[in-house]
């Protein structure tokens, strides 16, 4: 029995305890109250309702805004107030330095341009 709570939870009073009790006590008299051990249980099952709740909550509001968003998407389609255009074509090709390579396209060999007072007669 080294810690004090282990002697007085045999029936024992420590030596420190011993000697702050007033000169002429009688010891078998003496009452040693002790606080009860803290317990964790009550605020671990209040964090986790706390969790489960604010969980909970956000399933719900994802579910309503979900839900509007449908409806909202049926109502504009439905009323041609959105439309969806897929664009079927060539798809750019990138470079190898990651930028949008343009394609080549056939050289046109234009004339050169003369000036109006150059005519063939």
């Amino acid at each position: 029995m080294q810690l004090p709570e282990d002697q007085i939870r045999a029936g024992h009073i420590p030596a420190e305890i011993y000697r702050q009790l007033p000169y002429g006590t009688d010891v078998h008299k003496v009452v040693i109250v002790q606080e009860a051990p803290r317990s964790y249980k009550g605020p671990i099952v209040l964090a986790l309702v706390i969790t489960a709740g604010a969980v909970t909550v956000l399933l719900v509001l994802a579910f309503v805004v979900q839900v509007i968003a449908a409806a909202a998407i049926g109502v504009l389609s439905a009323s041609g107030g959105i439309s969806y255009t897929l664009h079927h074509g060539k798809h750019k090709e990138l470079s190898r330095a990651g930028t949008l390579r343009r394609s080549r396209a056939p050289h046109k060999r234009s004339r050169p341009v003369r000036s109006a007072h150059c005519h063939r007669k």
